[in-house]
């Protein structure tokens, strides 16, 4: 008896494997998330604090690094941004984002963390392909700020073109956000204008936590001294 086994066979055993001729849509690339600490840190802030940020809003969608299929039918037209924001999807856990099951809500906003290797794709070929798709404001940072080349750009979409907008002292007003983007010198932070504060980063955040509940034992402690 041959010990070949069949291509059909072993397609068949594929945990993904569906009968009825099922496409199947991938949940990886294969491809390490980021290249460092630096692109990992600035996009954990970014995903963070815009979910913060939107928490109230059940139509705001906020994620990062899923796999986005913008076309029915076709699995390998897929892109994967760092961070991105959909105004008119609910929120909710997805294993990934399939345009023709979110009611054809594209994203409205695209973060993407460049790197020496990743530079000139984010910047044509996913620049192109966000156009197409209707994107309307995508960011480009490299937190590494290479000597040659500007470290952040900015695109708004304007007449159906993701247009290059002028980056002035680190600053561009995000309309579709509600938010100052700006870079630092350092990294690149979010800024609400109505309070002039910065979204607080998680180790932030972790600060003002653990500050509150000093504050809180402070009290408890008075009271109980008043009480005796």
């Amino acid at each position: 008896m041959s010990s070949q086994v069949s291509e059909t066979s072993i397609y068949e055993q594929h945990p993904y494997f569906f009968k009825d001729s099922e496409i199947f849509y991938p949940e990886s690339d294969g491809e390490p998330m980021a290249e460092t600490d630096f692109h990992i840190n600035l996009i954990t802030y970014l995903r963070t604090a815009l979910e913060n940020f939107f928490a109230n809003r059940a139509d705001v969608y906020v994620t990062g690094n899923i796999m986005f299929y913008y076309l029915e039918g076709a699995p390998n037209e897929v892109v994967s941004p760092d961070v991105m924001v959909c105004f008119g999807a609910p929120k909710g856990n997805r294993r990934t984002y399939k345009v023709w099951e979110e009611n054809e809500v594209v994203p409205s906003v695209i973060f993407e963390i460049a790197s020496r290797k990743t530079w000139v794709k984010d910047r044509n070929e996913k620049r192109e392909l966000y156009e197409l798709l209707g994107v309307q404001e995508y960011y480009i940072f490299n937190p590494e700020y290479p000597k040659r080349i500007p470290a952040f750009l900015a695109h708004k979409l304007k007449n159906g073109k993701l247009e290059s907008v002028t980056v002035e002292n680190g600053f561009v007003h995000s309309e579709i956000l509600g938010l100052d983007v700006i870079d630092t010198g350092e990294t690149l932070r979010l800024l609400d204008p109505k309070t002039n504060q910065f979204l607080p980063t998680v180790e932030e955040l972790a600060s003002e936590n653990a500050a509150l509940k000093a504050e809180l034992e402070k009290l408890k402690k008075l009271l109980r001294n008043s009480e005796s």
